[in-house]
């Protein structure tokens, strides 16, 4: 059984920055696009970023472009995203998950397996 395990929320004022990470199970981590997605209160889960198997390629949505960095360490089963210049819109619970394709897919059916989440509050 996969487990996904995030760290790294907490509350933040405007323009500061947070890191993400997280831990799988299992020894097949590098196998398997990765990625992030959050959701604030009343609204649905939407994609944050992807990264690819090896780490050379990342995808970001719109609204994080620029300011937010997905990266990760297939050697220690671990992912971050590296959160810069947070603004109060980026408030929200924060999953990681594993894709169920070989594509960095931007839907959450595209991920199979989901942490628990963790809470970033940004202040203004």
């Amino acid at each position: 059984q996969v487990q996904l395990v995030e760290s790294g929320g907490g509350l933040v004022q405007a323009g500061g920055s947070l890191r993400l990470s997280c831990a799988a199970s299992g020894r097949t981590f590098s196998s398997y696009v990765m990625g992030w997605f959050r959701q604030a209160p009343g609204k649905e889960r939407e994609f944050v970023a992807a990264i690819n198997r090896r780490g050379g390629r990342t995808y970001y949505a719109d609204s994080v472009k620029g300011r937010f960095t997905m990266s990760r360490d297939n050697a220690k089963n671990t992912m971050y995203l590296q959160m810069n210049s947070l603004k109060p819109e980026d408030t929200a619970v924060y999953y990681c998950a594993r894709s169920n394709t070989l594509v960095a897919g931007h839907r959450p059916d595209d991920y199979n397996y989901w942490g628990q989440g963790t809470q970033v509050t940004v202040s203004s």
